[in-house]
């Protein structure tokens, strides 16, 4: 019992000496780990602060670009808006000259008329025969209707009907 006491007791320091061992061994790797590690945590951090300052920097050319692209929309708008003022004004100068201009063929056309309501018919007759249907037409509208029907019987038959056609219209 002695010798089997003793062998335990030969068998548990053994056993706690190897122990010992593979303690001091884990503890060697848990430091060895720990270290890489912390260099591990470092490279994080580094990587962590150079992408802070990234987003920080592209943030700053945003909102550059944003202002850039504001200004040149405020200017793109007072251009626009220079473009539609002159064209309002083209526009009105152009209904103007347009009045002007039928003010002007209106008392040319009176003038004329009144030439023809002045003249005899059958001379009337004879110069209107001559020109375009169309242009006669306008004429004959500036007239009265009796000088018309006078002209219009001093005229060929055919170039009246023609004429009294398009007077209807």
């Amino acid at each position: 019992m002695k010798i089997l006491l003793l062998l335990i007791v030969a068998l548990s320091s053994l056993f706690s000496q190897q122990t010992n061992e593979k303690l001091f061994e884990c503890t060697e790797i848990f430091k060895e780990r720990k270290s890489e590690l912390l260099v591990e945590l470092e490279r994080i951090d580094e990587q962590k602060q150079a992408l802070e300052a990234l987003k920080i920097a592209t943030e700053e050319l945003l909102k550059k670009r944003e202002i850039q692209i504001t200004q040149k929309e405020q200017g793109v708008d007072k251009k626009l808006n220079e473009t539609s003022q002159k064209e309002e004004s083209i526009k009105a100068m152009l209904k103007k000259n347009e009045e002007v201009l039928k003010e002007i063929k209106d008392k040319k056309m009176d003038s004329v008329a009144q030439t023809f309501a002045k003249m005899k018919a059958a001379s009337a007759a004879g110069i209107l025969s001559d020109m375009n249907v169309s242009e006669a037409v306008v004429i004959f509208n500036s007239l009265q209707p009796k000088t018309v029907g006078q002209i219009l019987t001093k005229m060929d038959a055919k170039k009246a009907s023609e004429i009294t056609v398009l007077l209807n219209k």
